[in-house]
């Protein structure tokens, strides 16, 4: 016998290779979190306080060493313009470079998560080297589709900017109905704004999967995010929005009780307002404490936030694609004993399948499934009796069949002396029923006593002789 005939079950990733539910969407978000927490919650974690650490440290340290320098001048003097300018260039400078840097560490976060996400569907567990090298090709593409935030809110900014330079130079900025146009103006265009940052967010929600997973080119992996995202829209969105919500909650059921102890520690630390070097350290380490917990809840819901990104892209894919079947396939040829040189990659797209600019089938809601098909009614048949003629069935004749030699009967000892033992029966004859026992022989009853005269005793006086 050759060939294989038993395979072990698959193994398990974080999600069933099947198209997912909201509230799996939802959940799994949370709870892939224990799949490599040494990855996604570590890594994050420690990530997110080096570059925090690093930018306070940056921002304060040119915000000092510039505003010091420019103390030290008299207005008067002729070298003052030129070093508030120069001032203000050195801080908005470094206020750049620490927006780089938190751009960098998006970037890195969301791709680190896709790797491990893209691996954890298949039941991997990677370690950070592996999901470091499978990022690094795209952490440019990364790093570009990040700064696209920053660069749409600076160009709200420039706009804002440019609207009221036009009103001031019109001159409309000197009566108080001017002054109050304008800002009714800007508060339009920043409401505005939130739809439609709320709408390219959740159609590009997809990008740094789609530019880890399947390495494609930044153009590419904007329109696949853009198609792939039709009919998912809302679901997409809701998942975001919920977990935002549910972080954001957290961290003001956090910062309130924070803030209040952080105002209670400082009058305790420093009651007198006394600048003891021991109650300033206490007092700033009673404030950073809290704050560090705060930047480890803001890593938590970015890899959150990083991880729902991945699953809706995961589904996306399983629905319009079929990337289930091309999962389950890889799974069973791993576990068949493939090496990682036969196996493909997963995600590799398949031109065949791939969404075009054709709108996708029709995704039928989880609560119509058991309501498109109600059940039908049927009325009662009504159904004639049938009537069935007796059927005569002729006598089988069957021919006489030869008895078998009938086993001798054993009997047992007679119980009784005298006992005839009965005689055999004849050779394929029936054994005759054995004879009753014999009733035992009845025995004379008793003689009657013999009674004696003498033994016998009379009254007085009624003796053959007369009374004495």
């Amino acid at each position: 016998m050759t060939g294989q005939t038993w395979t072990p079950a698959p193994k398990r990733g974080i999600i069933p290779l099947h198209p997912l539910t909201f509230g799996m969407l939802l959940g799994r978000s949370f709870s892939a979190l224990r799949h490599n927490p040494k990855v996604l919650f570590g890594f994050g974690v420690v990530i997110q306080l080096i570059v925090v650490v690093l930018s306070a440290v940056v921002m304060g340290f040119v915000f000092a060493t510039t505003f010091a320098r420019l103390e030290s001048l008299s207005p008067s003097s002729p070298d003052f313009e030129a070093v508030l300018a120069g001032t203000i260039g050195m801080n908005l400078v470094a206020g750049i470079a620490v927006g780089l840097a938190s751009i960098a560490f998006t970037a890195l976060m969301q791709g680190v998560v896709a790797a491990e996400i893209g691996n954890a569907a298949i039941g991997v567990k990677a370690s950070l080297g592996a999901l470091w090298k499978k990022m690094l090709p795209a952490f440019c593409r990364l790093a570009a589709f990040a700064s696209l935030s920053v660069a749409f809110v600076f160009g709200i900014i420039v706009i804002a900017f440019l609207i009221i330079a036009g009103f001031i130079a019109g001159g409309l900025g000197g009566s108080m109905e001017a002054i109050g146009g304008l800002v009714v103006l800007l508060i339009l265009l920043v409401l505005a704004t939130i739809p439609l940052v709320v709408w390219l967010t959740t159609k590009l929600l997809l990008v740094p999967s789609i530019l880890v997973l399947e390495r494609a080119k930044f153009r590419d992996a904007l329109m696949r995010s853009w198609r792939l995202t039709r009919g998912r829209f809302w679901v997409a969105w809701g998942v975001t929005f919920l977990i935002g919500a549910i972080m954001g909650l957290a961290m003001q059921v956090v910062n309130i009780p924070v803030a209040l102890l952080s105002s209670m520690l400082g009058t305790v630390i420093a009651p007198t307002g006394s600048t003891d070097p021991s109650a300033i350290l206490g007092f700033v380490f009673a404030l950073l404490a809290p704050q560090i917990l705060l930047l480890v809840l803001q890593a938590i819901t970015l890899v959150v936030q990083s991880t729902a990104g991945t699953l809706v892209y995961l589904d996306c894919r399983m629905r319009y694609e079929g990337l289930d079947q091309a999962l389950i396939s890889h799974v069973e040829r791993r576990d068949l004993g493939w090496t990682d040189e036969q196996l493909s990659d997963p995600f590799v797209v398949d031109p065949g399948r791939a969404v075009t600019s054709a709108p996708p089938p029709k995704q039928v809601p989880e609560w119509a499934m058991n309501a498109q098909y109600p059940a039908a009614a049927y009325p009662a048949q009504p159904y004639a009796a049938q009537p069935y003629p007796a059927q005569p069935y002729p006598a089988q004749p069957y021919p006489a069949q030869p008895a078998a030699a009938a086993p001798q009967p054993t009997y047992p000892a007679p119980p009784y002396a005298g006992q005839e033992f009965p005689a055999p029966p004849a050779f394929g004859a029936p054994p005759a029923p054995p004879a009753p026992p014999a009733p035992p022989a009845a025995s004379p009853p008793p003689a009657a006593p013999q009674t004696d005269d003498s033994s016998t005793w009379a009254a007085p006086g009624s003796g053959p002789h007369g009374p004495a």
